[in-house]
């Protein structure tokens, strides 16, 4: 069964320990800008949201990629990046609703999120469970759709 990447930021704690791990994974050091996770923190709120690809079902990245360098995999239905060819438009980066596909300048590369192929080190660093890599079910894009509902009316109030 495929899996998704679930998101608690009721949980989050803002910590970064997520970022951290993504960027040692990838690029082999502890530079955060080259993290496929981000932690956006709203400091008077209270709130802190890692946010990575969230695996778009019409996937603008994808329509806006003249190459076909963002697309998606037939067999796990998941948004990859070829890296071998993308030309490094920045098309992709701009079509992003949530910001999680960004181009890094020191590595003249595009990152997005790719689930660590299957072992996501994002949730296995992050100290307060705040991500989860879960089966893809009905009832898990209930509670993903729920929490973001609850996120997006806290942040009317704002």
């Amino acid at each position: 069964m495929a899996k998704i990447l679930m998101i608690h930021p009721d949980k989050c704690l803002g910590c970064q320990n997520c970022m951290m791990a993504c960027a040692f994974v990838h690029e082999g050091s502890f530079r955060l800008s080259a993290s496929r996770v981000h932690v956006y923190t709203w400091e008077r709120e209270g709130i802190s949201v890692p946010m990575m690809c969230q695996q778009c079902s019409s996937a603008p990245c994808i329509s806006v990629c003249p190459t076909g360098a963002m697309h998606r995999n037939a067999e796990t239905a998941m948004v990859e990046l070829d890296a071998n060819r993308c030309i490094r438009c920045r098309m992709c980066v701009q079509a992003c609703p949530f910001g999680n596909a960004v181009y890094d300048s020191f590595t003249d590369s595009i990152f997005k999120c790719d689930n660590c192929n299957g072992s996501p080190a994002c949730v296995q660093m992050c100290p307060t469970d705040a991500l989860e890599y879960v089966d893809d079910t009905v009832s898990t894009h209930t509670r993903k759709k729920a929490f973001a509902a609850k996120l997006k009316a806290a942040f009317q109030e704002v």
